[in-house]
This record gives structure tokens, sequence and C-alpha cells, in this order.
């Protein structure tokens, strides 16, 4: 165990638990794919390391890091540096997340935007909602926590959904943060939903008139 997890709020710690084994069963996280943190003070932040296990976080899954590279990164997931440039420039970030959304990710391979067409999607995340795309996935580790946050910056929304590779998202509170990745996953998956029951009905005789 990271010393300084020891510092950290034992009800903090619970609280990731709960979140990412959550998140692990909503499909949102894999196994060993997905990142988690929260910050701990101005300058740290706790998150997952790179061999965490996402469905069983425990206090040995964790590190304490600062907001720049030292020997702690080296264990740390990562998307560390994606964590660490978010809480450097967002002050109201408490709680970051990046995760695999099957049904979003699948969505933003064949489309640009993302047009919600049930209450809660459109209601919350808006009506349109653009899909990022970064381009070549070669050189995307190393450019991801720059593009990353310069997006953020200028889109003046705590998300970016990211075309192929999933959702990094920030918040104050922890069901906050959530709930940007039900709803994305969620209306994709409506809309994917309603789009396979549209073919099926173009092609089934019983609707000829």
């Amino acid at each position: 165990m990271n010393v300084l997890v020891r510092e950290v709020d034992g009800l903090l710690l619970k609280q990731l638990h709960k979140m990412s084994l959550s998140m692990f069963r909503q499909g949102l996280f894999g196994i060993f794919k997905g990142s988690i943190s929260a910050r701990v003070s101005a300058r740290r932040f706790v998150i997952n390391k790179r061999d965490a296990i996402l469905d069983n976080l425990d206090a040995d899954s964790l590190v304490v890091c600062q907001d720049i590279p030292d020997y702690r990164w080296q264990e740390a997931s990562n998307d560390t540096p994606i964590h660490a440039r978010i809480y450097q420039h967002f002050d109201e970030a408490r709680f970051i997340a990046y995760a695999r959304p099957p049904y979003a990710i699948a969505y933003s391979l064949t489309h640009t935007h993302l047009i919600p067409l049930d209450y809660l999607g459109c209601a919350f995340l808006g009506q349109k909602i653009e899909i990022y795309d970064p381009k070549n996935y070669k050189d995307w580790q190393g450019r991801a926590a720059t593009d990353i946050l310069r997006y953020l910056q200028e889109s003046a929304q705590p998300y970016i959904f990211i075309r192929g590779c999933g959702v990094v998202a920030y918040h104050r509170e922890l069901h906050g943060l959530l709930r940007i990745f039900d709803l994305l996953e969620g209306s994709c998956q409506i809309l994917q939903l309603s789009n396979m029951m549209d073919h099926a009905y173009e092609n089934d005789r019983r609707f000829e008139v």
C-alpha cells in the first residue's frame, strides 16, 4: 500500500470502491480497463493502480499522486496524466473517471454527434453532443492529456465523448459523475435499439399496407 493512502479518508475510499463496482456492473469498466480518481488536496489525488481490478478496489489497489510526474506515476493508472491535467485546471473537479461504455463506443464509430431522442438524455445532456475524433490511435496515448484538456476548456462541459475510445468526465460529486456515463450510454443504447427495430419493421411483411 502507498503510505499516503493511509491518510485518505476511509469514507472516500469506500465511495470509490462502490462507484467503481457500480460502473463495472453496468459495463462501463472492464476488469482492467478504465480509471477513477478523487482529489484529496489542492495538488494530490488518489487513483487506481495500473494493475487494479476495478470491480474490487481496495486500499492496495490505489495510489496517491501529485499532479506533476514523480515515481508514484510509475505504478498509477496509465490515465494518470489525463486526471492530473484536469485537476490542475478545474478547481471544481473533485472526481474524475475514464470509462469505455460499449454502446457509446459502438455509436461513436459511425456518427460525429450524439443527438439524444430520449427525454432524460435530451434534458440533461443537451440536444446535440459532439463526438471528438482523436484521428490517429497510434499516438493518442501520448497526446490524450493535452487534447482532452484543451477540449474540456473550449467546450465548457464536464466530459468528452471520444470516438472509439470512450468517455472522460469530471464532477464535484460521485453520483453526478456516474449520471454522465449512465445518460450517455443509455442514450446511445436507446438509439441503436430503435434503429434495429426500425430495420426489422421495414423488412417485415406484416407491416406492409
